[in-house]
């Protein structure tokens, strides 16, 4: 469809609206980052966009999916195009089933942008009257507006917009239904403002305020805005979504709309796979945790998932690809539910979306015993039964048995974030869990500000749990199958047996020893393969701080322990689906004075030659190294770079020893090892980070390789090479020769010659 220029939504009149409100104190609310304590939450918070396509059965597979998910209450986009019978169809079954139903109206886009041409408007009267004659006494409400802020998915500029509400509005004050709108799309509160204020001019006002309420932007539902206006200061005024939905709510009520409602949001799995491999999982993580935040803000009446079945954001999977996807986003327009009812699969979402709606609706929210410190622990109390939803971000995770007290953990009763009773958890996660007491039960906590642990964990490694330690000086953290698997390895990997082994036995054995060590995790089966030399023998790698430089160990004291940097550097590259060692368990000695007290242990890499080596190879000459040519190992590499920055990793010491590369069928795979220094964002690592890493990477190549390799990256990137871009590596190579002949090398270098000299002056 070709869209013709329209104009900018964005007028003087709406910036001047919108900066006028905010400086006579509009956003002044205090606290309003904050959950707001002690209210009802509305009986169908929960709720879910739906659609049906040309086939009366999918009427009845969403009805049954809607019956599973134990939702009353859905949205259902019904727009003036060939659609209109099935989705009319769809609208009757939900009504005969005794669903709640709210309708948005939908003017086709090529229509919508000729709002203001006679035929266009008396279709779009046609088109209202006729629905609301039919349907006016059966549905809860008419959405009027559609993405408004979004002229290239509605379509509408401001005169058509409040042309297309003046004859939609009039017509459903005249049939007795519930207004809802604007619909503005993402928290972008100037055409809230400007909205309203042009809607109270004419007295046109809704019934109720309507705002997609997305966070999406920010990958996780917790974290400040950074880009609210475009500004990175507006981050430090905590405009987390709990303040965006308590503003919004704030707007309507000044110019006379109470309740807010938010139609439509989801995460779409391929836009949380940019950062994170788990899409589905991490969109589940979500779901539960979106809606709670929402229901502690207190801000609004209803907020709906919405699509229900779409393989980007829905919590079913249709079965299609992004080719199959529609022009037009669904969050404008929900015209149908495509792809083959056969192939229409649950996601993990769905059983989350259940599960907190179970929970949230109807219940009375108490308020927050931690937030907005990456642990996020909500109490609220339902069914003669008080319950906290608990979480925490960005990988972090918390000790329960440090949060909560020994005898509130003795009558708690757990439940995971698709609904199934589990066993007591060791920690609190990314995942979230219901922990649930009975009503009259007095639940204690350990400290009034419970916190972190400061160790990073990957919380979904399929069919593998966290197991804390804590036992005599030492603490630290295993990764195992099952609490006796844990024992086990504590036994077999004691720090008091873990002994590094003379230099010529080591892996590597300078500032840090690193040996291999059996692997205990075996069957007996596997033991005597072992025993019988048919198999090799399976090892794990031990690493430990044996010299720590003097000023390293002030700098350092106040840091966590190598091995916990180690791990935790790892467990960021596995969260992100970055190749590493699997980190297995740490160990770390209380007020250890020295900094060596302490182990990582991860799987042993098996590889076939380093990034340095081959670059090595390459500056000498070679064509290719290990039978993989030069520019087949550049491109890889490339590719390699780029998803670990775009993941948000900065390595750090991202040297071509730690860089281990494996030859498979189907290509090249790099892993990382050396993991203490990495540095993770939660989003995209900035362009200066990214060219540090490849400064050191690339150090032993020749240039003619670094300008290949630098032009594959940067061109995939969507940059150039430039002499710009090279000054970098020109300086970081003058800081590796300044090393080598000042620096500690250089100093070790000069005494050796001297040494050498004397010996040769005696002989």
């Amino acid at each position: 469809m070709k869209r013709s220029p329209l104009p900018s939504m964005l007028t003087s009149q709406v910036l001047l609206d919108g900066l006028s409100y905010i400086f006579k104190g509009g956003f002044w609310l205090k606290n309003s980052h904050l959950p707001h304590r002690n209210h009802a939450v509305p009986a169908h918070f929960v709720g879910i966009c739906v659609a049906t396509n040309t086939q009366p059965e999918t009427d009845d597979y969403v009805l049954a999916q809607l019956a599973a998910l134990g939702l009353g209450r859905v949205r259902l986009d019904v727009g003036d195009d060939d659609m209109y019978v099935h989705q009319i169809r769809l609208l009757q079954r939900l009504l005969d089933a005794s669903l709640i139903v709210d309708v948005h109206l939908v003017q086709p886009f090529a229509i919508a942008k000729h709002m203001l041409d006679g035929q266009v408007q008396a279709r779009w009267q046609q088109f209202v009257e006729q629905f609301l004659q039919q349907y006016a006494s059966q549905i809860a409400s008419l959405e009027i507006g559609n993405t408004i802020n979004r002229k290239r998915w509605s379509g509408y500029h401001w005169p058509g917009f409040m042309q297309a509400w003046q004859i939609a509005h009039r017509l459903a004050r005249q049939y007795g239904v519930k207004v809802v709108g604007p619909n503005i799309q993402d928290f972008e509160p100037l055409y809230n403002i400007s909205a309203f204020k042009k809607l109270q001019a004419e007295h046109l006002l809704p019934d109720i305020h309507s705002n997609n309420l997305f966070v999406e932007r920010v990958i996780e539902p917790e974290q400040p805005d950074h880009r609210i206006f475009q500004f990175r200061w507006t981050r430090y005024f905590k405009f987390n979504l709990i303040k965006k939905a308590r503003l919004l709510q704030k707007i309507g009520a000044d110019y006379g709309v109470e309740t807010l409602i938010s139609p439509v949001a989801f995460w779409a799995i391929y836009r949380i796979q940019r950062h994170l491999p788990d899409g589905g999982q991490k969109q589940a993580d979500y779901v539960t945790r979106y809606f709670t935040l929402l229901a502690a803000s207190g801000a609004l009446q209803q907020a709906n998932w919405g699509a229900m079945i779409c393989h980007r954001e829905g919590v079913i999977n249709d079965g299609l690809d992004d080719a199959r996807y529609p022009a037009l986003e669904r969050v404008a327009y929900y015209r149908s539910a495509d792809g083959n009812l056969h192939e229409y699969q649950r996601n993990p979402s769905f059983s989350a979306l259940r599960t907190v709606a179970r929970w949230l609706n109807g219940a009375e929210y108490v308020g927050p015993l931690a937030t907005g410190n990456g642990l996020e622990i909500h109490q609220l109390r339902k069914h003669q039964k008080q319950f906290h939803i608990a979480w925490t971000v960005n990988g972090h995770c918390a000790v329960l048995n440090q949060v909560y007290a020994e005898s509130s953990l003795r009558q708690v009763e757990c439940i995971n974030r698709n609904g199934q009773a589990i066993a007591q958890p060791a920690l609190i996660t990314e995942m979230p869990v219901y922990l649930m007491w009975d009503a009259a039960e007095t639940v204690e906590l350990h400290t009034t500000h419970p916190k972190l642990s400061q160790t990073i964990i990957h919380a979904h490694i399929q069919g593998m749990q966290y197991f804390p330690v804590q036992e005599g000086d030492w603490r630290g953290m295993i990764l195992a199958e099952s609490k006796e698997q844990a024992a086990q390895l504590w036994y077999a990997w004691h720090p008091g047996t873990l002994k590094a082994p003379a230099k010529e036995q080591a892996l590597r054995h300078a500032r840090n020893a690193i040996w291999p060590i059996a692997d205990p995790r075996l069957s007996d089966k596997e033991l005597a393969s072992q025993r019988s030399g048919k198999v090799a023998e399976r090892k794990v790698t031990v690493k430990q701080p044996i010299r720590m430089h003097w000023h390293k160990t002030l700098l350092d004291r106040l840091k966590p322990s190598k091995a916990k940097r180690s791990w935790n550097g790892a467990m960021e590259l596995l969260r992100r689906g970055v190749g590493t060692a699997m980190p297995l368990a740490y160990f770390e000695r209380a007020d250890d004075t020295s900094l060596k007290q302490n182990f990582f242990i991860c799987e042993f890499v098996t590889h076939d030659f380093t990034i340095a080596q081959a670059f090595i190879a390459f500056s000498q000459g070679a064509e290719q190294f290990n039978e993989v040519p030069a520019l087949s190992l550049y491109q890889s590499f490339a590719r390699f770079c780029l998803h670990m920055h775009a993941s948000g990793i900065y390595f750090r010491d991202f040297s071509g020893g730690n860089i281990l590369v494996s030859k498979q069928d189907d290509g090249l795979t790099f892993s990382l090892i050396d993991t203490a220094r990495l540095h993770a964002h939660p989003t995209a690592t900035p362009y200066s980070e990214r060219i540090a890493d490849l400064t050191r990477a690339v150090q032993k190549l020749h240039w003619d390789g670094r300008k290949q390799f630098l032009a594959l990256y940067l061109g995939m990137s969507g940059h150039s090479l430039n002499i710009g871009t090279l000054l970098p590596f020109y300086l970081y190579d003058f800081k590796v020769h300044l090393k080598r002949t000042i620096g500690r090398k250089g100093i070790r270098k000069l005494l050796s010659k001297l040494k050498n000299l004397r010996a040769g002056k005696r002989a």
